[in-house]
């Protein structure tokens, strides 16, 4: 597809394959590793076009042990113009709202650095719920932009949330890493916090970024704990099943 998405490009030579007989129906597709180095891309744009083939019914994934053609006919992959992968949208967070947090630091009124304390509260909150829209977390990271007190930026960073909210594989991604129980980390953005009523700018900024930075680890081990914690569930039903009695 002419100006599909790096991932998508690959999702969609992958679903030829398939559809070509390559991988036939219940065989096991090459390890992440393998394909990153197949198609000269990096294993998070792998684990992008994975998922996309999921959600499109191409494959299915299997954790603790790999990701398996369901049918060649089952689904087939359609690639949209809008749905960027989470961790593009990600690297392009990093970019600006770690700049928007920098302009913050210098911008924001106390009355506007107290309400972000009060919505810090507000996420504490939310985390110690079994809620999963994270809301907090977004009103914080726009909260910031909005006190840049600069409506292009504003409009940046809303524009980024959007996307992040409307991709189905990062929909889908997000899901994951709520299913092993991740949730937004608050010593992280306590420290951007802290950044920003020092009004220290460049700490406000390596805050953000740091932060941003370890949420795309934080989406990246949450796909693999899922592996992780079937092959804990197969190693532990294994020993009560050969425990003497």
């Amino acid at each position: 597809m002419q100006g599909a998405r790096l991932y998508q490009q690959v999702a969609e030579q992958l679903a030829a394959a398939i559809a070509a007989g390559d991988y036939p129906p219940g065989t096991r597709l090459p390890a992440e590793r393998k394909l990153a180095e197949r198609f000269e891309v990096s294993r998070p744009t792998v684990r992008e076009a994975i998922i996309a083939l999921e959600i499109a019914g191409c494959v299915e994934v299997k954790g603790g042990s790999g990701v398996y053609v369901v049918d060649a006919e089952a689904g087939s992959f359609a690639a949209t113009d809008s749905d960027i992968g989470p961790f593009e949208i990600l690297q392009a967070r990093i970019m600006f709202e770690g700049e928007a947090a920098g302009l913050a630091a210098r911008q924001m009124s106390d009355e506007e650095i107290a309400e972000l304390e009060e919505i810090l509260q507000e996420m504490i909150a939310e985390n110690a719920t079994e809620s999963k829209a994270e809301v907090a977390d977004e009103k914080f990271h726009l909260h910031i932009a909005r006190g840049t007190h600069n409506d292009a930026v504003v409009s940046v960073c809303e524009h980024l949330w959007q996307l992040r909210n409307s991709s189905t594989v990062s929909a889908r991604i997000l899901e994951k890493v709520r299913q092993v129980g991740s949730k937004p980390r608050i010593e992280e953005h306590l420290r951007i916090l802290n950044a920003i009523k020092q009004r220290d700018a460049d700490a406000a900024r390596g805050a953000m970024r740091d932060h941003l930075q370890r949420v795309v680890q934080q989406l990246l081990d949450a796909t693999e704990a899922e592996a992780l914690e079937a092959a804990r569930r197969q190693v532990s039903a294994a020993r009560e099943r050969f425990a003497l009695p």
